[in-house]
C-alpha cells in the first residue's frame, strides 16, 4: 500500500492509484487504492469482474441499486454490467479481470 500512495497520483490529489499484480492475456489483477470521497466514472468492461474489498469501505453503484463492500467483502460482476466504485472512506481492493479464453469461444 505504501507503494502506490507514493504514486504520482496519489500525490497529485487524483484520489487513486493503482498497480498491476498479475497480466496474462485472460486475467488481471489490479490493486487500487482510493482516497476517502473518489469516486471511479460509470464503465463496463467485456471481462467479468471480482472485487475484493482490503481495507476501508467502497460502494459499487450498479444498475439494480448500490452494494456497499467494507473490508473483507467480495462482489462478482458479470462482463458488460455498467457500474461505478465510490470509495465511502479511504480504500484498498483487488480488482480481478477474467476475459473468455479462446477455447471457451465457439
Amino acid at each position: 500500500m505504501d507503494h502506490l500512495h507514493q504514486q504520482s497520483a496519489w500525490q497529485r490529489a487524483r484520489g487513486q492509484s493503482s498497480t498491476t499484480l498479475v497480466k496474462h492475456p485472460d486475467l488481471r489483477v489490479i490493486l487500487v487504492a482510493m482516497r476517502q470521497g473518489e469516486r471511479m466514472a460509470q464503465h463496463r468492461t467485456a471481462a467479468r469482474i471480482a472485487v475484493q474489498t482490503l481495507s476501508g469501505h467502497i460502494r459499487m453503484h450498479l444498475p439494480g441499486g448500490s452494494q456497499d463492500l467494507p473490508a473483507g467483502h467480495l462482489l462478482v460482476l458479470d462482463r458488460e454490467m455498467h457500474h461505478d466504485v465510490e470509495a465511502l472512506e479511504e480504500s484498498a481492493f483487488l480488482l480481478t479481470m477474467a476475459w473468455p479464453s479462446q477455447e471457451d469461444c465457439p
